[in-house]
């Protein structure tokens, strides 16, 4: 379902919180979406959804855009997202680090973040959604929004009104030009002569550091949410 501004309860507009689904190392537009709001509801009630954003992510490397993917355990039937499990028998953390690695060790912020962010993927976690969180946790804080994150109590459709709900909202089935999230604005990227958009919150931190949230803040589409 896409969220169409022109239909919107004009309340939600002006809500303090919004409720979403968590990715992996999300994208710009996840959080041009996600910023001005006080307070982010992670949903941990919902059914996992296959071939979405919730375990992959996009990043530029010298051989052009690469995706990322972390392997999961449980692939069949309706899993709440909080159950899946991350498949540690695949060295997935080896391969994602060693790409990051290669593809942004001359950025200029990359040795200020990369620490941080191997210790958080070398942690072993069993879950996806406990890994999905400690990753957003420090790249929410790495941007600067300043915002309170809290887990949703169980699985409400619709939301409350007091609520923004951006839940599965953000696919890689469809893109971002349709929906009201995000424009892009270039910045000096690693690799390439043209500017390749969306990608994820990582690409932006090691080119521009302090410098993300005026990127976030201009990226914005919508300054009504």
């Amino acid at each position: 379902m896409r969220l169409n501004l022109t239909t919107l309860n004009p309340n939600l507009l002006l809500t303090k919180t919004a409720r979403i689904d968590l990715h992996y190392l999300p994208s710009l537009e996840y959080f041009c979406a996600l910023h001005s709001f006080e307070e982010i509801q992670l949903e941990r009630h919902e059914y996992y959804v296959k071939q979405s954003f919730r375990n992959r992510c996009y990043i530029t490397t010298s051989q052009g855009i690469q995706l990322l993917i972390v392997p999961l355990r449980d692939k069949h039937g309706k899993i709440p997202v909080q159950e899946v499990k991350i498949d540690h028998q695949q060295k997935w953390q080896n391969n994602h680090w060693r790409t990051l690695e290669s593809a942004y060790r001359n950025a200029p912020y990359f040795e200020f973040y990369s620490d941080e962010i191997k210790k958080i993927l070398y942690k072993g976690h069993k879950y996806l959604f406990d890994l999905n969180c400690e990753l957003l946790s420090f790249c929410l804080k790495s941007v600067g929004f300043k915002v309170n994150l809290s887990f949703t109590h169980s699985y409400e459709m619709p939301a409350p009104n007091f609520v923004s709900d951006f839940r599965s909202q953000i696919s890689p089935k469809k893109p971002f030009a349709n929906r009201p999230f995000y424009h892009p604005i270039p910045y000096q990227q690693v690799f390439g002569n043209e500017f390749v958009p969306n990608l994820s919150i990582l690409d932006l931190l090691f080119c521009e550091g302090p410098h993300s949230i005026r990127i976030i803040q201009s990226s914005k589409l919508n300054k009504t949410f």
